[in-house]
């Protein structure tokens, strides 16, 4: 043992949950890296962002008391809610197995965290469908059964930690050889690397008494590297899914049911947590059938669904200098969002004690179902700011600068929470992020967010598309034609009593958005047939003062409307649309079956 270094024979929960910080604070420092040599299960280059995200849900997780079971039982509580991706959740259920192993004795001995950390090692295998050795399991499983071994021989905290750190550290770099793939691509295992550098920060917390104050203060940093890239496999199932589900209201359902209703759905299945509450992980090609079982079974409290063919993209093949990141109401059709690799944060919609993501775990068909069979009329919900953190920190780490364009802030809080994210990872990373609320929804987003895409293909700088995009958004214009004021009505977009004397008169308004980006209407009209030859007007009467840049149609369920304005507008313009897609679910809570958005961009 090192001269001068503190004994620690008892572990109190302060002691516990600190060292648990100082181990965070490593991950932060090294997210980038890990990101870098994630080739295992897939090459998807997140592991990074998904352990950060683990770790930053225990830094925000109360300050406990000195109790040491409490602290251990809130930390992997913490763990549980912030495990992202398979290695996250595979700590996460190493930590429950943990706190779960450990008795309610006030004295917590190198003996009793012994025996806690070995019998942890089984929740963590159970969790995983099929473990694969040469992963992070492994060398928790090393790690851990070192340290049984040594429970009677040393019973100082500290000189314990240090010598299984060793154990760990080689078991680490065996991971390269016992995995073909590892070695291909000559790292080691990404999961494993974050498990090693937790244990590293843990002990410089136990060997130099580091502050806590400096650790707190740390703690709130939010640190993203450069990576490089390497050539990886191909992905198999697309989806990186996960949820976290709680069973108190069905009561026939376990884990165990929990894992065979979803086991068939793709691979690399991961079922951690408690038979009451618990988090999943599986790749898979179907989320929406995936996310549908689910809901039968269990109540799903948080979500998650990343595309990881995109995600190995970015990482991997990247196009250009600057991402770009929208959100989920623009309406851009897949094959758009990947020639232009745009990615995107949902929404969520809510209907009853259902939660869906935009778009992504629900399908257009099932919530317009939904929205007319309900007793409870379905709620939106803005991406929160720890969504924006983790996609803004893995961008970072891939590009030079990103662009951010939502929805009217005056329609979302998405705007605000993507902003406020950006500024605390652009602080952080060193790297441009700029943020702005397009004062447009639906397909006039979406042209606003392709101009960018395709400045962007053009070379245009950073700061030329940020200086350009408030002039597109003005010269955009929207116009929307609804078949009932019924779904304004109850989703408060229009007034009861505007919207009950409308109804009366068998009256619809068109509405369309100010400049500064909220709803305002722009006449009435009695038959959709009326209100088409009123958009078709207004069109017509734009077209008269410039030059058209594109324009682009969204629709809740008329496809047939659709495609009439699509031969009139390139009647007007000369021009082919530049899509034509589903309206985004979290709008049609506000519109209806039937309403018809079209865009027009002028040069």
């Amino acid at each position: 043992m090192e001269q001068n270094q503190p004994l620690i024979k008892i572990l109190d929960g302060r002691g516990l949950y600190y060292s648990f910080l100082a181990g965070a604070q490593r991950v932060f420092e090294n997210q980038g890296l890990i990101n870098k040599i994630n080739v295992f299960p897939v090459a998807d280059a997140d592991t990074g962002t998904n352990l950060a995200s683990m770790m930053r849900s225990i830094v925000d997780s109360p300050i406990p008391t000195d109790n040491i079971k409490v602290t251990a039982t809130a930390l992997a509580e913490a763990a549980l809610v912030g495990a992202r991706g398979n290695s996250g959740i595979i700590f996460a259920q190493f930590l429950y197995g943990f706190s779960n192993e450990i008795e309610s004795e006030e004295d917590f001995t190198v003996e009793n965290f012994a025996l806690s950390v070995r019998n942890a090692v089984a929740y963590a295998y159970e969790a995983i469908a099929n473990p694969v050795e040469g992963t992070m399991i492994s060398v928790i499983r090393e790690w851990a059964e070192f340290i049984y071994k040594m429970k009677g021989l040393i019973d100082d905290f500290v000189e314990l930690l240090i010598r299984a750190f060793q154990i760990a550290k080689d078991s680490l770099v065996a991971t390269t050889q016992q995995l073909e793939v590892l070695a291909k691509a000559n790292v080691v295992d990404a999961g494993a690397k974050g498990f090693v550098l937790f244990l590293e920060g843990m002990i410089d917390f136990f060997k130099n008494r580091q502050s806590v104050r400096r650790i707190s203060a740390s703690a709130n940093e939010i640190t993203v590297l450069e990576t490089d890239s390497f050539s990886h496999e191909e992905i198999t199932f697309r989806y990186c899914c996960e949820a976290l589900l709680s069973l108190e209201s069905h009561p026939k359902e376990n884990k165990e049911s929990i894992r065979k209703s979803i086991e068939g759905f793709g691979d690399s299945m991961v079922v951690a947590g408690s038979d009451r509450k618990l988090r999943f992980h599986i790749h898979s090609d179907d989320p929406v059938s995936l996310f549908n079982t689910i809901g039968k079974r269990a109540s799903i409290t948080y979500q998650k669904v990343d595309d990881m063919v995109m995600q190995q993209d970015i990482a991997h093949a990247r196009k250009w200098p600057i991402a770009l990141l929208t959100d989920s109401t623009g309406d851009i059709p897949q094959e758009l969002l990947e020639k232009y690799q745009i990615s995107v944060v949902p929404l969520s919609l809510h209907v009853g004690s259902s939660h869906f993501l935009d778009r992504t775990t629900i399908s257009s068909e099932q919530f317009y179902n939904l929205l007319d069979t309900s007793p409870v009329y379905p709620s939106t919900a803005q991406p929160s700011y720890k969504d924006f953190i983790n996609k803004y920190s893995f961008l970072s780490s891939h590009y030079e600068s990103t662009i951010g364009i939502h929805i009217s802030k005056h329609f979302s809080g998405t705007f605000s929470n993507s902003e406020r994210a950006a500024k605390a990872v652009s602080e952080q990373a060193g790297k441009k992020i700029s943020v702005f609320s397009s004062n447009r929804v639906s397909s006039a987003l979406g042209l606003v967010v392709l101009r960018a895409a395709e400045a962007i293909e053009n070379g245009l700088s950073h700061e030329e598309i940020s200086r350009l995009i408030p002039e597109w958004n003005t010269k955009s214009r929207l116009l929307v034609s609804a078949l009932t004021v019924k779904y304004l009505i109850k989703s408060g977009r229009l007034s009861y009593s505007k919207g009950m004397m409308g109804k009366f008169l068998g009256v619809t308004p068109l509405i369309t958005m100010t400049d500064e980006g909220k709803a305002d209407t722009f006449g009435k009209a009695f038959s959709e047939s009326s209100s088409m030859k009123k958009v078709m007007k207004e069109f017509n009467s734009m077209l008269e003062h410039g030059k058209p840049w594109g324009y682009a149609i969204s629709h809740i369920r008329n496809q047939k409307s659709a495609d009439w304005y699509a031969v009139k507008m390139e009647e007007i313009t000369g021009m082919k649309p530049k899509f034509i897609n589903d309206c985004s679910p979290v709008l049609g809570v506000n519109g209806g079956p039937g309403t018809v958005v079209v865009s027009l961009m002028m040069e």
